[in-house]
């Protein structure tokens, strides 16, 4: 068994057709290469995160357009701090409402958590859209 020290994220799963793409130009690929796992897991989510086809298209080329550039995160997509993550993949309930909720109510939820100026009020924040997102509310 080789246990994870903590705070290491593991690597992410590359799906498919990003990792085509990524292949096709290397600017984004060698950018990519370079990425947290968690920035690689917040690039991952935006893209899975398409309900068509033609969106999710659309976003692994914008994806590998941003890469290209020189950025480290996908443009208008709201990061999850590691610890709501954490928080949200320990709550399966608020899990599953997180993943329904649309990228409005998302941004509407992360700022404001992200709005607590104080670590331990972020926390509690967190803790408090966990047991909401668990309840079925889509807002804060």
């Amino acid at each position: 068994m080789n246990p994870k020290s903590a705070g290491e994220e593991s690597e992410p799963r590359l799906p498919t057709d990003l990792r085509k793409a990524l292949a096709a130009i290397s600017m984004a690929k060698a950018q990519w290469r370079d990425l947290t796992p968690i920035a690689c897991r917040d690039f991952i989510s935006w893209i899975e995160s398409a309900k068509q086809p033609e969106t999710r298209r659309r976003r692994i080329e914008k994806a590998c357009s941003i890469l290209a550039a020189g950025k480290r995160r996908p443009c208008c997509y709201s990061i999850v701090s590691f610890n709501l993550y954490t928080a949200l993949a320990a709550t399966p309930m608020a899990k599953a409402q997180w993943s329904d909720l649309t990228p409005i109510e998302r941004r509407d939820f992360i700022s404001w958590m992200d709005s607590a100026k104080e670590s331990e009020a972020h926390r509690r924040r967190i803790e408090k859209a966990c047991v909401m997102l668990a309840a079925g509310k889509r807002r804060p």
